[in-house]
């Protein structure tokens, strides 16, 4: 299947949401595999995956009807009611990690599992301060929000729930600096999504780990976006082999699904209790059967396989045109251009093939179905030669 150039102009659907969001020129009426498709028949090769979110692309089967058989059999309890699919997800989710975590807490939200995570850390600590990387990006809620570089311009509270400092990547003078023994925790993605698919590398996350050994912080990997397989691993943690003391992770964990997770060491959940931590939706048995769902075709289908080998075709390959160079891990990479990233991103959508963008202005951001295709691959290098 090829991708078809989009009609000119394009008229948005009018309706009375808030107007929030820019909007890509292009109106979603269906989806199939790694494919979007409009209301006049028009194809759209999905390199953008609902930022992020749609690891099995769409129309998968096996996520489809577990998502039908759970609605059927009970759509929603609260988690003062055990479930027996709530415990089997959670404990689906530790065994995928292989890392070392001895509890789940299930959320709704990436900013939600940051939120819990942060909230944890300042409370075991007694600790004033958290320390971030610049570039990052954790979320829109309050604490989540103080974490996130740049977020003054668009946070809106009038001050920070506690004290933060950031960290220039990759400087490690800068850790010891600015992690001390006032620090409750220090919060990192280990590939940075909205800076632009930044891998923060196996040394400098070894070195968080150290100096939060040395002063008594604690370490949270925020894998909102990086993890659940999209590193080509279960998760970046895994990957660089350094353990977090908590790690969060959405997006991919259910396919469009929302559902989250705060994973925790056995040194953190120690410290939990009931009535210390709460949610209303998150652990609902439909988002914990799109959870198992999900992690039964990756395993099945060896979608981490897929993920490395389309992965590494893309570096091969997709050096053309006005591509430069291209960093990341697995399908969170960033295609660095010669021009506008935003003028490469427009273009290639013409061209039928739907990009995310950056908070650099340099990068084009790919987050693609983990079922993508070296044949999926040929038409962006063939697209990207023609700019």
């Amino acid at each position: 299947m090829n991708a078809t150039a989009l009609p000119a102009p394009f008229e948005p659907p009018s309706d009375g949401l808030a107007p929030v969001y820019a909007q890509y020129p292009f109106e979603v009426a269906s989806a199939e595999g790694v494919w979007l498709m409009g209301p006049r028949g028009e194809r759209v090769l999905d390199l953008y995956g609902g930022h992020a979110v749609a690891a099995l692309g769409y129309g998968h089967r096996g996520w489809t009807e577990a998502l039908i058989a759970q609605a059927r059999a009970c759509q929603f309890q609260t988690n003062a009611l055990p479930m027996q699919i709530r415990a089997r997800a959670a404990r689906r989710l530790l065994d995928f990690s292989g890392l070392d975590f001895a509890s789940v807490f299930l959320v709704s939200s990436g900013a939600e599992a940051n939120e819990n995570a942060l909230r944890l850390a300042l409370r075991m600590t007694s600790r004033p301060h958290v320390a971030a990387v610049e570039g990052a990006f954790h979320g829109r809620t309050a604490g989540a929000a103080a974490v996130t570089w740049g977020a003054e311009a668009w946070y809106g509270f009038p001050r920070k729930p506690f004290d933060v400092s950031f960290m220039p990547r990759g400087d490690l003078a800068a850790i010891d600096a600015r992690v001390t023994e006032h620090t409750a925790a220090v919060i990192v993605e280990p590939v940075q999504g909205l800076a632009g698919a930044v891998d923060l590398g196996a040394g400098y996350l070894a070195a968080l780990r150290r100096r939060c050994e040395q002063v008594g912080a604690l370490l949270i990997f925020d894998e909102v976006q990086c993890g659940f397989g999209r590193s080509g691993a279960p998760f970046a943690a895994t990957l660089y082999g350094v353990m977090p003391d908590m790690l969060t992770t959405a997006k991919a964990l259910g396919n469009g699904f929302p559902v989250a997770a705060l994973l925790t060491s056995a040194k953190v959940s120690a410290t939990l209790k009931v009535g210390l931590l709460g949610t209303t939706y998150g652990g609902g048995p439909m988002a914990c059967a799109t959870l198992l769902a999900a992690l039964e075709a990756i395993e099945s289908e060896r979608l981490l396989e897929n993920v490395r080998r389309v992965s590494a075709y893309i570096r091969k390959t997709c050096m053309v045109g006005p591509v430069t160079a291209v960093q990341g891990e697995g399908f969170l990479l960033g295609l660095r251009t010669g021009r506008p990233a935003k003028q490469i991103q427009a273009e290639l959508l013409q061209r039928g093939i739907l990009v995310g963008g950056a908070s650099d202005p340099g990068i084009v951001r790919l987050l693609p179905p983990f079922i993508l295709k070296e044949e999926h691959v040929d038409l962006l290098r063939d697209a990207l030669s023609g700019l």
